[in-house]
């Protein structure tokens, strides 16, 4: 008999699904006390799985107590509260429950766009006061409105759906769907500048990342329509509040709509809470009885799955393969992912993806091999979760058409990956790899350029004329800048040359741009490969 600790006040559910198994005894502990990490790696080492919601911390301390627990369930998507890192060493799969309340949090973004619109929060707020003020709180309709939706992923497709049943005029700025993708779902595709120039709400449907942190700030808030409202469900960290703030006061921002915030709970002192112009939730996106009893049961049934049948559904770590052929492909898949996150970081936009397995590699499970790279370009720019099981859907979704061809030629190689992005004109469009010996991986053709690379860490990509002085000039900038050159790798074709450089520590954006303005330089990107 196997043990399961629910915990953080899951639905009831799942404690259901999990003891009709016969197979599992479900231990429910909601017990305050062992939230606390150093408490909770005291006790878990009878378990064999763990199912949480967000409360709960799982750390490296728990982790290595946790001599029997071969799975952790997370009835939601994030799983930031999780070590991932570290259950993935000790061989614990780490499973979430995507998609499972999606059409609540969309359903609130809705619901604060009406309460926005008709100034419902202020009116009941008024009423309570004594107050009768219809002139003061008159709204404004949403029919025949635009509606701009910044980010058209699973939550911003349903958000879509709802405002086109409410008689809008929809439209999405998203660099990674298609416009045929956009199209199926009757939203007009659009520019970021002319989302925010043509629309009279704004809603947030995007991850957190390094580009989307901040991009509502007062250089984009006065692109926008002057009067529009703005709605944000997503991450607290892509609005500036300040700048917020004072677009408001100005009055060139009608009113806006805040289910996050950079900080939560936020300050009380803080200058936004006191505008009359915005309402306000406590992160209640995902906070319905429907919700939570929908990833309660889709995680309670995923863990089932895999303690009884060994069958992996939604893991954020790990294959679905036996152990043995895990073993033969583990550093194929490695590489794979590897060339995507590079494809993707480097291009940052969709395209139509080949696949291409040449020599003793076609004679692998070249499907896992795809979902590997597709989970590395896919992660590159999204920060739910994407696994190896829920990439091509995904990529699906976003109308990323995919095709994989192999091949017996050994290319000079004893078999080689290749990952092309089809349409591409400005950068590289294909990336090759291969494995030297057992287990090193190698980048060994970039666009046309061939090289020995190898693909870890922080890397500095740099595309130049071949011209005397261009390395030198690389390396006393990093140099001036502390930036140590941990490996320099570099090919060349004809007139034009490719650096690849391993740096020991990421370089900020001053160092980036001075790289750019050296002479012979045509391009510099630097990306992360794990």
């Amino acid at each position: 008999m196997m043990k399961v600790m629910i915990r953080d006040n899951m639905s009831p559910i799942a404690k259901e699904i999990l003891e009709a198994s016969e197979h599992i005894e479900a231990v429910i502990d909601n017990n305050k006390e062992t939230n606390d990490p150093s408490k909770l790696s005291e006790i878990i080492g009878e378990y064999h799985g763990l199912a949480i919601r967000s409360g709960t911390k799982i750390t490296e301390e728990v982790l290595k107590n946790a001599s029997n627990l071969k799975v952790i369930g997370r009835a939601g998507i994030g799983v930031d509260n999780i070590d991932v890192q570290t259950a993935t060493k000790h061989g614990i799969v780490v499973m979430n429950a995507p998609g499972g309340n999606t059409v609540t949090t969309a359903e609130h973004a809705i619901s604060l766009m009406l309460s926005l619109s008709r100034n419902i929060p202020q009116a009941t707020a008024s009423i309570r006061d004594g107050k009768w003020e219809k002139k003061v709180l008159s709204g404004v309709e949403i029919t025949g409105k635009v509606l701009g939706i910044i980010g058209l992923g699973h939550i911003g497709k349903i958000v879509a759906s709802r405002a086109r049943g409410l008689e809008m005029k929809v439209i999405s700025a998203d660099p990674f769907i298609s416009k045929d993708a956009a199209a199926k779902m009757e939203v007009e595709l659009v520019s970021l500048d002319d989302l925010l120039s043509r629309s009279d709400f704004i809603t947030l449907h995007v991850p957190r990342l390094k580009e989307t942190a901040g991009m509502i700030n007062k250089d984009t808030i006065i692109k926008m329509k002057k009067g529009v409202r703005i709605i944000n469900c997503s991450r607290g960290e892509i609005v500036n509040i300040d700048d917020l703030h004072d677009a408001i006061i100005s009055g060139h921002v009608a009113g806006a709509a805040l289910d996050v915030f950079p900080t939560e709970p936020p300050d009380a002192s803080l200058a936004i809470l006191q505008l009359p112009q915005v309402i306000f939730t406590p992160h209640l996106g995902a906070s319905t009885g429907e919700a939570q009893v929908k990833v309660a049961e889709m995680i309670a049934n995923q863990m089932v799955d895999y303690l009884t049948t060994d069958i992996i559904t939604n893991a954020v770590n790990f294959p679905s393969i036996s152990k043995e052929s895990l073993d033969k492909i583990h550093p194929y898949l490695q590489l794979a992912e590897k060339m995507g996150s590079l494809m993707g970081q480097l291009e940052r936009k969709i395209h139509d993806i080949t696949m291409i397995y040449t020599g003793q590699i076609a004679n692998l499970d070249t499907r896992l091999l795809t979902h590997a790279a597709l989970k590395g370009l896919l992660g590159s720019f999204a920060d739910n979760p994407v696994n190896y099981i829920n990439a091509p859907s995904l990529a699906k979704e976003r109308g990323i058409n995919v095709k994989e061809t192999t091949s017996d030629a050994n290319d000079d190689f004893a078999g080689v990956i290749k990952v092309k992005l089809e349409g591409q004109k400005n950068g590289p469009g294909e990336v090759w790899g291969t494995i030297f010996g057992r287990k090193d991986p190698r980048i060994v053709r970039l666009g046309e350029i061939y090289m020995d690379a190898i693909p870890q860490g922080s890397m500095i990509i740099i595309q130049n004329i071949d011209k005397p002085g261009v390395i030198g000039n690389v390396g006393t900038t990093l140099g001036k800048h502390n930036v140590n050159i941990g490996r320099f790798h570099l090919g060349r074709l004809e007139e034009r040359a490719l650096c690849m450089v391993n740096i020991d520590t990421p370089a900020d954006e001053t160092v980036i741009d001075e790289l750019k303005a050296l002479p012979n330089i045509v391009s510099v990107q630097q990306v992360y490969l794990e």
